[in-house]
């Protein structure tokens, strides 16, 4: 018996040796031509510090103290982000009733505007002259930025016809196959579709696009999950799931430990399968991940990160990224 005993722990032993050898980043030697790259979700823009979180909610008041005047979604605040070190800016779009894609986030206009009504509903020419800052308030009543920003609201082929120096993750606000198909005509023209980084959002308009013989890779929130369980429980082995491919996966800060061969072994593996690995800030087990938007977070990001930062400060994460590679 206590031969066996001894042989068993012997093979519990090696096994385990095993794994780590496979999957351990301590063994991976560093490459120089790593680069950490940022995403900066929907530009420069005000952060909200209320407690509702839900994608009903509204987030333009409160935010903290209000000291630019860059909104969410707007040419200005792309600009600035690409300036402050993005490589990727995340942006939101609709559909609208005269098939334009108006680029912002909410599902209506109530909250953040001085107009109202369902975003996708309207025309393209009366969302555009919106006062985007009219309600973006820090709970004191003042709304500062009113008057600031009419007329701002671009449309998607404006955004894309410009060179900023970098590219677009486009996250379809809606659910409808049809954004896809428009948005696949739209990028017909190989200019634009170089400025398109991906798409996510929307189920059905996502599957669209990266269905279609384009080229473009994108993801939902079903597609993240399948990917990151499949992996969970064949990882070790070093085998990428077919859903893990071709793709990009976001990963919260605080179940990125929980990943075979994370950091460097993960990206690499994923990169290989031509998967980008997007880190976030902690998941919060509500359906909301934050973003990389601290000192803190940031510095919990893998030194030598072959991947993306998924930040709502990047005037906090560019120049601290650049600055370290």
């Amino acid at each position: 018996m206590l031969k066996f005993f001894k042989r068993f722990v012997f093979v519990i032993v090696v096994v385990g040796l095993g794994l780590w050898a496979a999957n351990s980043s301590l063994l991976v030697s560093q490459v120089e031509s790593h680069k950490t790259r940022v995403i900066a979700h929907r530009g420069v823009h005000h952060i909200y510090t209320g407690s509702d979180r839900s994608v009903d909610s509204c987030h333009a008041s409160p935010v903290e103290p209000i000291e630019h005047r860059f909104i969410e979604n707007t040419l200005p605040s792309m600009r600035e982000a690409f300036r402050l070190g993005a490589d990727v800016v995340e942006i939101d779009v609709h559909l609208t009733n005269d098939n334009v894609f108006a680029v912002f986030h909410d599902w209506t206009v109530d909250c953040r505007t001085d107009g109202t009504g369902v975003t996708h509903n309207q025309n393209f020419a009366d969302l555009q002259a919106l006062d985007l800052g009219y309600r973006i308030d820090d709970g004191s009543g003042s709304f500062p930025l009113r008057g600031q920003a009419i007329g701002q609201m671009p449309d998607l082929l404006t955004v894309l016809s410009q060179d900023m120096g970098g590219a677009f993750l486009v996250n379809f606000k809606s659910t409808r196959r049809g954004d896809g198909v428009a948005l696949l005509a739209l990028l017909e023209n190989p200019e634009l579709r170089e400025r398109v980084y991906g798409v996510y959002g929307g189920s059905s308009p996502t599957q669209a696009v990266i269905d279609a013989p384009l080229g473009l890779r994108g993801f939902d929130k079903a597609m993240i999950k399948s990917c990151l369980m499949r992996y969970f429980a064949i990882g070790w082995s070093g085998y990428v799931p077919e859903v893990c491919r071709d793709t990009m996966i976001v990963v919260p800060q605080n179940y990125a430990g929980f990943l075979w061969g994370w950091p460097h072994r993960f990206t690499r593996r994923l990169g290989d399968k031509g998967t980008d690995v997007i880190i976030a800030g902690p998941y919060d087990g509500s359906g909301f991940i934050s973003g990389i938007d601290d000192a803190t977070t940031l510095a919990n990001v893998p030194e030598h990160f072959d991947g993306y930062i998924w930040t709502n400060r990047i005037e906090l994460v560019g120049p601290t990224v650049s600055s370290d590679q």
